[in-house]
């Protein structure tokens, strides 16, 4: 039977060590959190041992959620802080890589290039798509995953200084370009 609880509820007596919440929140929300990872690394082994920390986390109750937002952005960003963390480990800079260099030359637009192409304000979408790749990667980290400055230069295999330059850069070609 399908539970009927809104998110935060779930969220609440998960935290609480209700086991059908649980299990609820993460029916709902596993494959979609596994989906997005995916577009940040090329790595299945290290995305489901991502996934499967951020749950942990919310069962123990050492992610709070603060009720400021939708479920699902509060578990996308604890699970990009802990993928951040586990490119951080041994050997992370090999994986990174490896990952960035998929990421760059697969052929299939991710999820958040495909909504950045669809966007319809102004030309927005074009603006977008003519950034440079590297231009258009700090923003998506910085801005559509909500990501820190350090977090994202870890993510990108960058400086954080880098990270900054061009998301300063990224910002003004838009604001000619939509001028």
């Amino acid at each position: 039977m399908r539970d009927t609880r809104s998110d935060g509820e779930l969220l609440r007596a998960a935290a609480d060590g209700d086991r059908r919440a649980f299990e609820e929140l993460y029916r709902r929300y596993a494959p979609w959190l596994t989906a997005r990872l995916r577009g940040r690394c090329a790595d299945p082994g290290v995305v489901d041992d991502v996934v499967q920390e951020t749950f942990l986390a919310v069962w123990r109750g050492t992610a709070r959620y603060r009720e400021d937002g939708d479920v699902a952005g509060w578990l996308w960003r604890v699970g990009a802080r802990r993928l951040v963390d586990a490119l951080r480990g041994d050997g992370a800079r090999g994986r990174l890589r490896q990952t960035l260099a998929r990421l760059r030359h697969r052929h299939e637009a991710s999820a958040e290039e495909r909504v950045l192409a669809g966007v319809e304000h102004g030309d927005l979408a074009g603006a977008l798509t003519r950034l440079s790749p590297d231009l258009r990667a700090v923003l998506q980290a910085t801005v559509i995953d909500g990501l820190t400055t350090r977090e994202a230069a870890v993510l990108l295999g960058i400086p954080p200084g880098t990270v900054k330059t061009r998301a300063l850069r990224a910002r003004k070609r838009l604001r000619e370009e939509l001028a």
